[in-house]
């Protein structure tokens, strides 16, 4: 044991310098860390994270109901890609909530969401290649990250709607929940528009139940 220990020292004694930075700029990582951890709070800012939102209006009332959330990094599974589509977000603006993602590269992250959430339906596809009876339904995503307005925290959010309420929105505008809520239903107005103009900004997905 007493080797042991004279050991330990001496290998303290000859590499101090070098524990002492490692330390120290440990020290500092966890600071910052804890500083833009603070920062994100106080701003309610959580790019870091991507929910997928299903919308839709049931009895005249604007629905926003969460299908998943996870790490930007867990859906695309590249850091690069996920700090990229990170550093576009804040690209957003109040009028336009559609991240602009270059459009080669648009695909490659929409599909990305695209099978995170037809993962969670796959009970679905299953008893449709069997024959089973289930209800299809087609729907449309596209990522955004919303502004202003009373949108409580900043996210990436990739919006889940189905085609036809997408191509047959109301004239009048629903109610709403929350007064949080408005800011989507000028979202979806804005994205009934791209939709017909700028369609590869969204991916299709048919899912069954």
């Amino acid at each position: 044991m007493q080797e042991l220990i004279d050991s330990l020292m001496s290998y303290l004694a000859d590499n101090w310098p070098e524990l002492l930075w490692i330390a120290v700029a440990a020290g500092v990582a966890s600071a910052l860390a804890g500083r833009r951890s603070v920062a994100q709070w106080q701003q309610r800012e959580f790019l870091d994270r991507l929910n997928v939102s299903l919308t839709y209006i049931d009895q005249g009332t604007l629905q926003i109901r969460t299908i998943l959330e996870m790490d930007v990094e867990d859906i695309f599974l590249n850091r690069a890609a996920a700090s990229e589509l990170v550093k576009l977000a804040k690209g957003t603006t109040p009028e336009n909530p559609l991240i602009p993602i270059k459009a080669e590269d648009r695909w490659y992250y929409l599909n990305a969401v695209l099978n995170e959430v037809s993962e969670r339906f796959a009970e679905g596809h299953m008893k449709h290649a069997v024959g089973a009876d289930v209800t299809e339904e087609q729907f449309l995503i596209a990522l955004t990250c919303e502004r202003a307005g009373r949108v409580r925290t900043q996210k990436i959010r990739a919006l889940l709607m189905k085609q036809s309420f997408l191509e047959n929105l109301p004239e009048d505008e629903p109610s709403y929940e929350s007064p949080n809520h408005a800011k989507r239903w000028e979202s979806m107005q804005f994205l009934a528009e791209q939709w017909q103009i700028s369609p590869d900004h969204f991916l299709s997905l048919r899912l069954c139940l």
